[in-house]
């Protein structure tokens, strides 16, 4: 029993260790996100009207944007779109879209990512 005491603690000990470690890196992986939060956040995109209807919609930032792309719920690409000359304000025509939640992926100049959920309604 006095032998294995040793073994014991060692396991303890190193199991501790390792949980240690664990954790400062989930507290990292946390810190890092709340960062590029407030990145998302100083972007400062809008788009209206909401809900889509009439085929069209308008985006508007304070950053330049590079490049957009609209994806249905199911990830169909039903519009994409590369800007050579980067712009703050764009008017989006869709083709015939169907009734419902799409997503809008927006790279802006310096590289930063936003994708923005838009619902888009039948024209009456």
């Amino acid at each position: 029993m006095k032998k294995s005491l040793p073994i014991i603690f060692f396991l303890l000990i190193s199991t501790l260790i390792l949980h240690g470690q664990k954790d400062t890196t989930n507290i990292t992986a946390v810190l890092n996100q709340i960062n590029y939060s407030k990145e998302t956040l100083n972007a400062n995109i809008s788009i209206y009207p909401v809900p889509v209807r009439d085929n069209s919609f308008t985006i508007k930032s304070e950053k330049y944007i590079s490049y957009v792309k609209i994806t249905n719920i199911i990830g169909q690409d039903i519009f994409r779109f590369q800007y050579n000359d980067p712009t703050q304000l764009i008017k989006i025509s869709l083709e015939n879209p169907k009734r419902g939640m799409y997503l809008v992926t927006i790279i802006f100049s310096d590289g930063m990512r936003i994708v923005k959920k838009i619902m888009v309604e039948q024209s009456e």
